[in-house]
């Protein structure tokens, strides 16, 4: 009688915890990898990090956790430290030993920080991503990941076919686990990410730092309209005194080249010569301006902007 209500009263206490953990979030689709890359944690001491590992994971789209022999799983902490990714540890598979995690595998890759007095293959994260990503088409990788305090042990480590050295700073170079797992699964998700689109690579890796790159709102300002930018300006800069035709040094050139860095798009020339037109108003010398027309028509179209059209 006092067995079943152990393990009577266990069952009541997993269900009270699983009722507790936060809903997860969407998955961006399947796993990016269709489970063909396993995550493998030994003996992992705080379950928080397990949480966190799931975290990391979901954030670069993986979601094969394997756990072997962890000291306390399920627990609250874990499934708190998730923050979302619950349904990755919903579903981690829980193994006593590391035979267990690897038996159909076809390919090892474990992390390690230090030496060995016999020398193994080694591998930077980049190129573990690569060999993961080719290996994942034969049959399941797994990429495994030991203690907190001591990571994994010889024997463990001679299990696998690579190791896993990641360059941290060599005076300081203990990183936490959900980390480590983070280099990983971000080399994971960036090589996925360069394959997408036919080899052209993914739009989320393409920059976006000026007019004309796929996704900046505005076009840029052509170059008439640019040169009136610049007309305007001197303009401006003559009415306020702060610049002289007969004596101009090097300010008109300065202040090209300042501009000319910015790659302004048609927007904001059309602000800027909006301000220009504003300080003529101020000082009373409007009807100077070497192109009137064309800085009224860019003032209303700036000013349509500042209405909340931007």
């Amino acid at each position: 009688m006092p067995c079943f209500w152990y393990h009577f009263n266990h069952y009541s206490l997993s269900l009270g915890l699983f009722a507790m953990h936060k809903p997860a979030l969407p998955l961006e689709g399947t796993d990016t990898f269709e489970d063909q890359i396993r995550i493998v944690l030994v003996e992992t001491s705080h379950s928080g990090n397990i949480g966190a590992v799931a975290r990391a994971m979901k954030n670069m789209g993986l979601g094969n956790l394997w756990l072997v022999n962890p000291n306390s799983f399920p627990d609250e902490t874990s499934y708190a430290r998730s923050a979302g990714a619950s349904d990755i540890l919903d579903r981690a598979q829980v193994v006593s030993s590391l035979e267990d995690a690897l038996g159909d595998c076809s390919l090892v890759m474990g992390t390690s920080a230090r030496g060995r007095k016999v020398p193994w293959p080694v591998i930077a994260p980049p190129e573990a991503a690569v060999a993961a990503a080719e290996n994942a088409v034969n049959g399941p990788v797994a990429l495994v990941f030991g203690r907190e305090n001591h990571g994994l042990s010889n024997d463990e480590l001679q299990r696998c076919h690579y190791h896993i050295h990641i360059p941290s700073n060599p005076d300081y170079s203990s990183l936490n686990l959900a980390m480590a797992v983070q280099v990983m699964c971000y080399e994971l998700r960036m090589h996925h990410l360069r394959g997408l689109e036919g080899g052209e690579g993914s739009p989320y890796l393409k920059p976006m730092t000026a007019p004309g790159d796929p996704g900046w709102d505005v076009p840029p300002a052509p170059v008439n309209d640019v040169e009136g930018f610049f007309g305007h300006l001197e303009q401006v800069l003559v009415d306020v005194e702060f610049h002289r035709r007969d004596n101009p040094r090097q300010l008109m050139t300065r202040l090209r080249r300042l501009f000319q860095r910015a790659r302004m798009d048609q927007m904001e020339i059309n602000i800027l010569r909006g301000v220009l037109t504003s300080v003529q108003k101020a000082v009373g010398t409007g009807d100077r301006a070497g192109d009137n027309s064309k800085s009224t028509e860019a003032e209303a179209k700036a000013t349509g902007q500042e209405d909340g059209h931007v």
